[in-house]
């Protein structure tokens, strides 16, 4: 069987992430994508809410995490998060990117992105 897909892409929030003290002590934007997969079918039969993500609720969680408790790796990061996709127990596997465009690196780039795919076990 394939799998829906609920995606929510550019969420921002500000964390204190990062190896350097500066980082940590100045903060700065981290821009979040989440893509979950699930099946939608039974939400969709009965057009009931409790039977998919709410993804307003998504969010704040995955903010919430951005904003709470440092962590030196955008590695760790993305798997808190993933970890929050994974709680809905709808969602059978979860690709989770991190971006941090202000990441501190002295050369022009657009962008540092970590992406993990988790699944349920």
């Amino acid at each position: 069987m394939s799998l829906d897909r609920i995606a929510l892409k550019g969420l921002r929030a500000r964390g204190r992430h990062g190896v350097l003290a500066a980082e940590r002590e100045l903060g700065q934007e981290f821009v979040i994508d989440a893509t979950l997969f699930l099946d939608t079918a039974p939400a969709a039969a009965g057009d009931d809410l409790s039977r998919t993500v709410h993804y307003g609720e998504l969010a704040e969680a995955l903010v919430k995490v951005v904003e709470g408790e440092p962590v030196l790796l955008v590695e760790t990061l993305a798997q808190r998060l993933a970890e929050v996709c994974l709680s809905h127990e709808v969602v059978r596997k979860a690709e989770v990117s991190v971006h941090k465009p202000a990441a501190p690196i002295p050369l022009p780039f657009d962008d540092v992105v970590v992406t993990i795919e988790r699944s349920r076990a």
